[in-house]
């Protein structure tokens, strides 16, 4: 980290490990940059989720939101936010963060709204979606989640805070997916996994069975508030219909082999 951050006036911290990988390696990857950045003028901006706030109640979530965390991968996120700003408030580095809430568009396969409801909706087949696809969920569009980031590492006064990155506006999952099967003039077909269904393919797929404890987000209105990030800094999100145009070109042009 040292070495790579050597020259550098912002490092973004974007890491990610599988989820089954969490507990053994993400903390100890976001310690390590924490650390090297510190012999560093660089200011550092990492990438967070929501998930250090546990349950909403339906509540739309704010950054004021405590931490209140219902799973283990939850419980991680807290403790790595908290030691980052920690080490901020000590001035050991200069350092913000950039939340973002489920996220999709090109490249985005292994996500919520990925490769398991896109590439089945241009082959006409039934989108398989996570919990109940009739409520609110916010979603996040990966290029403006890049931009934001951009704009956290050039201001100043964006440091020592937690921010939502920009959202395109909040519909239900359903509304979303419909959305995607009108552009590709297919009928909307959906399948929907319980948790009860995710624990049992969980008994053969790691993978899997570590969305189990993360079903909650699924199972209640999930809507992320991005007002003040759009308030201070002048960027909002690509609206909904263009982001998925976007990421319906982008996986048009990258099937499955």
């Amino acid at each position: 980290v040292r070495k790579a951050a050597l020259n550098a006036s912002v490092v973004y911290n974007c890491t990610n490990v599988p989820y089954n990988r969490w507990t053994d390696l993400l903390p100890a990857i976001h310690h390590s940059i924490i650390e090297g950045i510190a012999s560093t003028e660089a200011k550092l901006v990492v990438m967070e989720n929501v998930y250090m706030y546990g349950e909403t109640q339906g509540k739309v979530i704010t950054e004021d939101f405590a931490y209140q965390p219902c799973s283990r991968k939850g419980e991680i996120r807290a403790r790595m936010s908290e030691e980052l700003f920690n080490a901020h408030a000590k001035g050991k580095i200069r350092a913000v963060s950039g939340r973002a809430s489920d996220f999709f568009g090109p490249r985005a396969l292994q996500s919520a709204l990925g490769e398991r409801i896109f590439y089945p909706a241009l082959a006409g087949k039934a989108a398989q979606v996570l919990g109940n696809p009739d409520l609110l969920h916010t979603y996040t569009f990966v290029p403006d989640i890049g931009k934001a980031l951009v704009v956290l590492g050039e201001r100043e006064e964006a440091l020592g805070k937690a921010w939502h990155l920009p959202n395109p506006e909040t519909v239900t999952t359903r509304q979303l997916i419909e959305m995607i099967y009108k552009k590709l003039d297919y009928p909307v077909k959906i399948k929907a996994a319980s948790k009860g269904l995710v624990r049992m393919i969980g008994i053969f797929n790691p993978i899997v069975r570590e969305l189990a404890e993360m079903m909650y987000e699924f199972e209640e209105p999930f809507q992320v508030d991005d007002a003040k990030f759009r308030k201070l800094f002048g960027l909002s999100a690509t609206p909904l219909d263009k982001a998925i145009n976007e990421t319906i070109e982008w996986y048009k042009h990258n099937r499955w082999n």
